[in-house]
């Protein structure tokens, strides 16, 4: 019977999708495979007991209106702009495909032979063990556009991809695969409108000695329905850090896989999410340490009000020979009434004995003796309150190096305070 309550939306979503074939074929024809295996997910699996797929699963995208109203994101950066318009890549809107030690390639357009043709995919499919996740798989198969972008130096502007959510039923299908080579850096950040329902997958491979950065905002439209993946291999003496902003929409389920491969790899993913009313929020997080002295950090920080929901589900798993790992996982929310909701899971699983391993979840309302005592020196209550959540998601925060963005980031969140006081 379960395979069947699977099978019937699976058949549905994919007929009314179309397709791609040509470049990465096989990848794709594998894709499909292990989704047809697993089917798409629903309420009786472990790993969504929390979050409702229904709306994710649906053959057709919800209506949802077009967003052009905020401001843009990074606009005073030096940068170089990538523009989706519903999922397709907007040339006439874009900057040229190039820069020093880069090398960027459309997906729609990639050739057979192209350095990403035996990359695209391989992420996704080790991801999908020891949890399945039909949605990547899906993304794998029936992606129609996307960014392919190998490092080769260190990059001095950052590559912005913009997406733009113009059409009313917009459901976008996007796969970027990154490849940082020996001793490069990129810094890679992901702003706009999404669309109506937004499928994304981001593999990177970070090799020995490089830096990858990755800094991504969701938001503003509020009827958004999203689902993302990153898949990162990070080896020898390399670092990730990837930081996500996420205001508004329906329902977001941000899914990441790690592996620190390489002796004193680093990796650090963080994230901060504001939710108010109709808002639903998941991140759902693996790492894997498989080498000597590496360094991963988990910091998650969601505020929620007016019946909000914010759900945080964290793996980190220690191999054997897995030496002198250090391990940190914290989840917290603020929870600003009492109608809103924070479900959290924290795991380890350690098979080596001498590692660094902890994890915490904790769940609170707003410090009344912090806000007494702001309020006492003539901080107007919403002012203070907004005070305080700054303070409460700044841990997150910091985990951007670059200051400028950070700015950005504090600015956007002050924005959004601001329109949802009360």
């Amino acid at each position: 019977m379960a395979v069947l309550e699977k099978a019937a939306p699976l058949d549905a979503r994919l007929a009314a999708l179309r397709l791609p074939d040509g470049f990465a074929a096989r990848a794709r024809r594998e894709a499909l495979e292990r989704l047809t295996v697993m089917g798409l997910p629903g309420r009786r699996d472990e790993y969504w007991r929390w979050t409702n797929p229904t709306a994710l699963n649906a053959a057709d995208a919800p209506a949802a209106a077009p967003q052009d109203g905020e401001a843009p994101m990074f606009d005073g950066l030096d940068r170089i702009r990538l523009v989706f318009v519903d999922g397709v890549f907007d040339a006439t809107a874009s900057d040229p495909l190039e820069g020093s030690g880069l090398e960027i390639t459309r997906l729609a357009a990639a050739p057979e032979l192209s350095w990403a043709s035996g990359f695209y995919g391989t992420l996704e499919a080790a991801g999908q063990e020891p949890v399945r996740r039909p949605f990547a798989a899906l993304n794998t198969a029936a992606a129609t556009d996307g960014i392919l972008i190998r490092v080769t130096g260190k990059v001095e502007r950052p590559v912005n991809l913009i997406y733009v959510h113009k059409s009313d039923a917009s459901d976008p299908i996007l796969h970027h695969c990154v490849k940082l080579e020996k001793g490069a850096e990129l810094t890679l950040l992901e702003s706009g409108a999404a669309g109506g329902r937004f499928n994304g997958v981001l593999e990177v491979d970070v090799a020995e000695g490089a830096r990858f950065h990755h800094l991504r905002t969701q938001g503003p439209d509020p009827e958004r329905l999203a689902v993302t993946h990153l898949f990162a291999r990070v080896a020898e003496g390399a670092l990730l850090k990837s930081f996500t902003l996420t205001v508004n929409g329906r329902l977001t389920r941000n899914e990441a896989v790690l592996w620190l491969q390489g002796d004193d790899a680093v990796a650090h993913i963080a994230g901060a999410a504001l939710g108010d009313g109709d808002f639903h929020h998941d991140d759902t997080v693996f790492v894997t340490h498989d080498a000597l002295r590496g360094e991963s950090r988990q910091v998650f920080k969601k505020v929620l009000k007016h019946g909000a929901v914010g759900v945080f589900q964290g793996k980190i798993l220690v191999k054997p020979g897995a030496q002198k790992t250090d391990g940190y996982q914290i989840s917290q929310s603020l929870l600003l009434d009492d109608d809103s909701q924070f479900l959290g899971k924290p795991e380890l699983e350690i098979y080596a004995d001498d590692v660094k391993c902890s994890h915490g979840s904790t769940t609170g309302a707003i410090d009344e003796t912090a806000l007494f005592y702001l309020r006492s020196r003539g901080v107007p209550v919403q002012e203070a309150q907004a005070l305080l959540v700054l303070s409460f998601v700044a841990d997150a925060i910091e985990e951007i190096e670059d200051a400028g963005l950070k700015d950005e980031i504090v600015a956007r969140l002050e924005g959004w305070l601001a329109q949802h006081r009360g």
